[in-house]
């Protein structure tokens, strides 16, 4: 093969490429619109939960919103609308996804009784007054009315707050003000680890 057949044959080849795809291939094909893997979802705004920046995320599940049917977080991503973020997510906040679908995820109240081996799983109400029976136990047992010296402290000092980040800074205020009324002085935030 020399080289003007060289070139007769790929002026032939692209020729012939650009003959079917102007007409010549199958007609649903080309007639078929490529459908989207988000096209049938419902999308739900959520924020961040990682950090203290709260990047707006958009999430897209499936299920048909029936009583009986479970939907499913198949794709989130950076909300484009969102003031904080415009769109742009961090590699933890990409990634998710893959922390929804876990199968290590937590999804319900647990706990493992002192000395038991085995995990219980107990119900929202049972966890939320089992929490406050055992704040309310241990404050009555040491809180600090007073110092050595004999002044009024009011301190609560074996328990801390946690608290979040993807909260507003109204819930921030009002979760100091509950903290700081039990007598709280273990206060940390989760931005600043």
């Amino acid at each position: 093969m020399n080289r003007r057949r060289f070139f007769k044959l790929c002026a032939g080849g692209m020729a012939g490429s650009t003959m079917a795809t102007l007409g010549f291939a199958p007609e649903p094909a080309l007639a078929e619109a490529r459908a989207y893997k988000i096209s049938q979802a419902r999308m739900t705004r959520n924020t961040c939960p990682y950090c203290s920046v709260g990047c707006g995320l958009l999430m897209y599940s499936r299920g048909d919103g029936a009583g009986n049917s479970k939907e499913h977080i198949f794709h989130i991503e950076g909300d484009p609308d969102h003031p904080v973020s415009r769109g742009a997510l961090c590699p933890k906040a990409a990634g998710l996804v893959d922390l929804v679908n876990s199968k290590y995820r937590l999804r319900y109240p647990m706990v493992r009784e002192a000395g038991a081996k085995e995990w219980k799983r107990l119900s929202w109400r049972e966890a939320l007054s089992r929490i406050a029976r055992h704040m309310k136990e241990d404050r009555d047992a040491n809180f600090v009315e007073k110092n050595a010296q004999g002044v009024t402290v009011n301190r609560y000092t074996t328990t801390g707050m946690f608290a979040c980040t993807s909260s507003s800074n109204e819930t921030g205020f009002l979760t100091l003000k509950l903290a700081r009324a039990l007598g709280m002085v273990c206060l940390d935030h989760v931005a600043r680890i």
